[in-house]
């Protein structure tokens, strides 16, 4: 039997070292249960969506983005992050209408996921929408991006090759493999 309580950290106290437009960066002092203390520096995020969007002949909706810490483009699936209080599929909604242009007609949430749990509590939530139907792109200022398709075994070849590096990318390319063999569920809902 697993003794989760000796694994458990408590804060004692805590700063907060820097606050961006964007970045909510947290130092920490923390105990453990064997009474050692560390300290433990954070990054506090409002969350975020992904969106898996599915065009009618199988294909996918993907987004080619430049991520300036990693000084290259990156191949992903439509994402972006929440505004305070708002509802996460009302978010997954927003974000593939304004980066892609595309409305869909039916929604199913597949998880969430934590993308870098040592130094971030941002959680990702993971959506698939259907049923798209192609509108204007509403991008942000300074959000620059290019929209292509591509098919699941283009983006799998990528993703073996290890040309693919988006984490939440990748989870979801699994998710889609595992929901067309049949092997996980998708509970499809109307827009809210």
């Amino acid at each position: 039997m697993r003794d989760d309580e000796a694994l458990v950290e408590r804060r004692l106290s805590g700063e907060q070292v820097w606050r961006g437009r964007f970045l909510d960066v947290r130092r920490d002092v923390i105990v453990q249960h064997d009474g050692h203390t560390a300290t433990r520096e954070y990054i506090v995020h409002p969350g975020a969506v992904m969106v898996v969007p599915l065009l009618d002949d199988g294909r996918l909706v993907m987004e080619r983005q430049f991520r300036y810490p990693l000084g290259r483009i990156l191949l992903e699936f439509p994402a972006g992050k929440r505004d305070p209080g708002e509802p996460v599929q009302r978010c997954a909604q927003r974000e593939l209408a304004e980066e892609t242009g595309y409305v869909a007609r039916e929604w199913a949430r597949a998880c969430h996921i934590h993308n870098a749990c040592a130094y971030a509590d941002e959680a990702i939530e993971i959506w698939f929408a259907r049923g798209l139907q192609p509108g204007p792109r509403r991008l942000d200022a300074g959000e620059l991006l290019d929209v292509c398709v591509m098919g699941e075994s283009e983006l799998d070849a990528l993703a073996s090759r290890g040309e693919l590096t988006d984490v939440k990318t990748l989870i979801g390319l699994q998710w889609l493999q595992k929901w067309r063999a049949g092997l996980w569920a998708l509970d499809w809902v109307a827009p809210v």
